[in-house]
């Protein structure tokens, strides 16, 4: 592992939160909840958020999850990536009301769909098939696709048992044939981690290359229960948002551009030319913010250049 210094709350000099004149801040409340994180004049073209390390049906849970649904009232998403641990601690369906339908029962009843990954956690029963056929994971398999807008997802299983071989061979196939403006890929490990669990030199060799090559803009991942987003490593910024439902200890290292100890979940704004990522905490508050611009070959390729 790369070395690191151990602190609680680090890379504060990152937090760069811009007061650009798109933005304005919103105060009202909204039905009990507080919209603390400033709005875009210009529409997105997309909203999501993303989350893991939640299954825990705790209270840590339900914090996020309320701070999900108080954001969803000021910023309205209709999707959520579910980043693996869906289920603590052994991926047992029979905890599905109390780890996933309870805590975001709200969010379900306005049609968010949420598109999960499995963890290593869910996979302790039955490898996981329980949680592929429970429908509101919305997985078609233990990889798979999707696209929304001008955004492809690339949905992965980061399992040591998972089938790498064929999943490669698709990931390769699939990012290469993708015309998409924003390739997103989201699986539970980390590639690159300042937390307990720490980065996966594995990961790197197998997945980096194709990012690389095929012009993979964010990963998202948790595993480590944690927020941190990279400085964009060969184009390619990634990001741990594992704490869905508790926290451990996280530090800092090189490639480090934010880490926080924070219960958290993130959201991402598309636009034409650009991607906003928010880190959001379970109070409402935004603490991390990162603007990602298209590069110049995609916005030549959107225009018919």
């Amino acid at each position: 592992m790369k070395r690191r210094n151990f602190i609680t709350l680090s890379a504060l000099g990152g937090l760069g939160l811009s007061l650009a004149t798109h933005h304005l801040l919103a105060q009202d409340p909204v039905d009990g909840c507080t919209a603390k994180v400033r709005k875009s004049i210009q529409e997105p073209l997309l909203r999501f958020v993303a989350v893991a390390d939640t299954g825990m049906g705790d209270k840590g849970q339900y914090a996020v999850a309320n701070a999900m649904t108080c954001y969803h009232q000021s910023h309205p998403f209709d999707l959520v990536l579910l980043g693996g641990d869906n289920i603590y601690y052994n991926g047992e369906i029979e905890k599905i009301n109390s780890v996933f339908e309870e805590p975001y029962q709200a969010l379900l009843q306005q049609n968010v769909k949420f598109q999960a990954v499995l963890g290593n956690h869910d996979i302790r029963t039955n490898n996981g098939e329980d949680e592929l056929r429970y429908a509101a994971f919305n997985m078609t398999g233990r990889y798979y696709t999707f696209s929304r807008d001008r955004v492809q997802f690339f949905a992965l299983d980061t399992n040591d048992n998972a089938p790498w071989d064929e999943q490669l061979k698709w990931l390769e196939e699939n990012l290469a044939a993708s015309k998409a403006t924003w390739k997103i890929v989201y699986g539970h490990h980390p590639l690159y981690s300042s937390g307990v669990h720490g980065g996966s030199d594995e990961l790197i060799k197998l997945l980096s290359p194709l990012f690389s090559r095929y012009g993979v803009q964010v990963y998202i991942c948790g595993h480590d229960h944690h927020y941190e987003r990279t400085n964009p490593i060969k184009g390619t910024t990634y990001l741990i948002c594992g704490g869905g439902a508790g926290t451990r200890i996280v530090g800092s290292s090189a490639y480090t551009a934010y880490s926080a100890s924070i219960l958290s979940f993130a959201s991402f704004e598309v636009y034409p030319n650009r991607l906003e990522i928010r880190g959001i905490d379970n109070k409402g508050d935004l603490f991390d913010e990162k603007t990602i611009m298209v590069a110049a070959e995609s916005r030549s390729e959107r225009l018919g250049g």
